[in-house]
């Protein structure tokens, strides 16, 4: 099978065998998010009662850890929809690694690597797919190579970053809408990168508004729903106060203390919540090999 997959497999026939029975074990990561699973070989079909506890505790912890995991492509596909299908975004809302006619991949690249996407930069904190329609709820990403000076990726809880608001500022942005505008355009139509939309020019893509406070569609938690760097707007307010507002906001989820902070080693999985989390990656060195793959699942449109 091809490095990068476009297709679902089939189901599992009668031909695998499930995972041996082993103690399943959920361990936090100590930090504000984030469980560390041992008892499950991701390379096989899982059984009901598994996937249901794992399905349980990440919406407990909002990130699950899989250590020494080693996959194919289509074993890979298996595991991840055992937890929804695969996001498909709308074909003239590009995405990472669409292609000119706007269809993308099931198992994204993200390496440094001919093929690959992202390079080797910093990755300012956010949620993917934040300026499509129906947003993807969730993802997993693999590491296959990672540098000897290490690598990292950084996840957020914005369930506690709204939970600790002041009430006051509570009250301000519930039932507020807010734009987020799709980066991939404004890299294809040039011009400075803005944080806050300048309503001296057009947009620079279609606007599809969601909820500034976002309610979780399957646990019912609030979370705020707002990346640390793209383009926004906020729905009904002037520029002036919309902009104070948006970086006030960003500063207090920039709090060291929302985040856990992921060492990658080969063979990691993690499954995180794409809403009620942000993901932020430090640079790394430009001249050592990292190699993962990304599959992003649908069925997340906040309310």
């Amino acid at each position: 099978m091809s490095a990068i997959a476009s297709s679902v497999p089939a189901r599992p026939t009668a031909t695998h065998s499930l995972n041996p029975p082993t103690e399943l074990a959920i361990t936090p990561t100590g930090g504000p998010l984030g469980a560390i699973v041992s008892g499950v070989d991701a390379s096989k079909p899982l059984d009901p009662k598994t996937i249901l506890a794992l399905k349980k505790a990440f919406a407990e912890h909002l990130i699950l850890i899989f250590k020494d995991q080693h996959l194919t492509d289509e074993e890979y596909l298996r595991f991840a929809t055992y937890f929804g299908s695969i996001f498909s975004p709308p074909p003239e809302v590009p995405v990472l690694a669409s292609d000119p006619y706007g269809q993308t991949p099931a198992i994204v690249l993200v390496a440094n690597v001919d093929g690959g996407y992202t390079g080797s930069g910093e990755l300012a904190a956010h949620s993917d797919h934040h300026w499509t329609p129906y947003p993807s709820k969730a993802a997993f990403l693999y590491a296959l190579e990672i540098p000897a000076t290490g690598r990292y990726t950084h996840w957020s809880n914005q369930y506690q970053v709204y939970e600790d608001l002041d009430e006051a500022t509570k009250a301000e942005i519930d039932g507020l809408e807010l734009i987020t505008y799709n980066p991939f355009v404004r890299r294809q139509k040039g011009g400075e990168h803005v944080r806050y939309r300048n309503p001296d020019l057009p947009p620079i893509s279609e606007a599809f508004p969601h909820p500034l406070v976002g309610t979780h569609p399957e646990t019912g938690k609030k979370f705020l729903y707002l990346d640390a760097d793209t383009e926004v707007e906020v729905v009904g307010l002037d520029h002036r106060t919309g902009a104070e507002l948006i970086a006030r906001l960003r500063e207090h989820a920039a709090q060291p203390k929302y985040f856990y902070r992921h060492q990658w080693t080969p063979g990691d999985i993690v499954w995180w919540d794409n809403l009620a989390t942000l993901h932020y990656r430090p640079a790394f060195d430009p001249d050592s090999r990292s190699v993962l793959k990304r599959i992003s699942l649908a069925g997340g449109r906040p309310f």
